[in-house]
């Protein structure tokens, strides 16, 4: 999913000259398109939401428990503790459409989308040096396989 989330990317991706790293990510019981549309709207954000400074965007996850936590860690423009939980909510801006443009729509979509798959979704951010959005999903089915 990540792949096609890159791919489907690509010309933003080139376009602000950003630089993604992976690291090794886990095998999950996902549902494919919706965790593709998270990882775009993650990498998006991060590759859209930068300062003067080449974007760079670094995904990795890590077992935590029962789940897998992944983070989508940027060096963009961060974000205000006080906005933190705002910036999950539908239609909630932080900046003006003349100098980001978007609907703002793209993080309450990830929080839904997250939600259903039984995880939860924050950020870690501080102004001037970039965001740090992590989210959780069930590492085994409800069978208990893996």
């Amino acid at each position: 999913m990540l792949d096609e989330a890159l791919e489907n990317l690509k010309e933003s991706i080139k376009e602000n000259q950003a630089v993604v790293i992976r690291d090794a990510l886990p095998t999950a019981e996902v549902d494919g398109p919706q965790i593709r549309q998270l990882f775009q709207n993650l990498i998006g954000n991060a590759v859209k939401f930068h300062g003067e400074a080449r974007p760079e965007v670094r995904v990795s996850a890590e077992r935590e428990g029962v789940a897998w936590r992944f983070s989508v860690k940027d060096n963009g423009i961060g974000i205000e503790e006080k906005y933190a939980s705002r910036i999950f909510e539908i239609f909630q801006r932080l900046h003006g459409r003349t100098e980001y443009p978007g609907t703002g729509i793209g993080l309450s979509i990830c929080r839904r989308i997250v939600e259903r798959h039984g995880g939860r979704i924050w950020v870690e951010s501080e102004p001037g040096t970039g965001s740090t959005f992590y989210f959780t999903v069930p590492a085994e089915r409800e069978d208990g396989n893996e």
